[in-house]
């Protein structure tokens, strides 16, 4: 008990003292995971949108690739990302492996099923007399979709916290397309993967408490944002 106090101690130094590599780690899983989501949101919404409201012949089997997507591991995903981005892969030319853009790549394609899947089976579950009644204005399609987008507001801003949250909290694409390069491509949980394996379990720990802030954060959003009136 006395050295997880003694370990919490020094992580609350390392936060506090503004220790450089701490900060770096946390930058860089910021700078990637924001950009990240909002390029997920931009792609998932109209996808999500086209899979739940729309009945054509082969939805059931893009629904069924995008639900098996959802449980791919990351270490493949990171694995099959590696091979396109590497030198002899067929971005290659691009010069992505090891870089920020290649972290972003991996998180995008990451959160992008979650918010597909979510997203198309609020679309499937929205009430349909609200809809009808959307119908019922005769919006242009863009119309149409954003106020849809907007009616489900509540809701989507559990799917985005769970999207993010995942992506924050990946290990095996960030290590693999990464590189888990310091001040450069090294993320919060790549951080404290090889931390705590070198023993120094302060930086991890306070890495860890970052982690449980922005978890914490996000919660607290979600919970206020669906007390405000609607």
């Amino acid at each position: 008990m006395t050295y997880l106090i003694e370990a919490l101690k020094q992580a609350l130094n390392l936060i506090i003292g503004g220790d450089e590599s701490v900060y770096s780690a946390i930058q860089t899983t910021v700078l990637s995971s924001s950009i990240s989501i909002v390029l997920a949101l931009l792609v998932g919404f109209p996808l999500g949108f086209i899979l739940g409201f729309f009945e054509f012949k082969s939805k059931r089997f893009l629904k069924l690739l995008v639900d098996t997507s959802l449980s791919f591991p990351t270490v493949a995903v990171g694995l099959i990302l590696y091979v396109l981005i590497s030198s002899r892969g067929i971005f290659g030319d691009f010069h992505l492996l090891f870089t920020i853009k290649a972290l972003i790549l991996g998180q995008f394609v990451l959160a992008l099923p979650i918010i597909i899947a979510l997203f198309s089976s609020l679309i499937e579950n929205m009430d349909k007399t609200h809809l009808l009644l959307i119908k019922s204005f005769h919006l242009s399609k863009l119309r149409f979709i954003l106020t849809i987008i907007y009616e489900l507001r509540f809701e989507l801003v559990s799917v985005i916290a769970l999207a993010y949250g995942r992506i924050v909290a990946e290990v095996g694409v960030a290590m693999i397309i990464g590189g888990n390069i310091k001040y450069h491509t090294r993320t919060i949980t790549t951080a404290i993967s090889l931390e705590t394996n070198k023993g120094e379990f302060a930086t991890g720990i306070a890495l860890g408490l970052v982690l449980i802030m922005i978890a914490f954060c996000l919660n607290f959003l979600i919970h206020t944002l669906k007390k405000a009136p609607k």
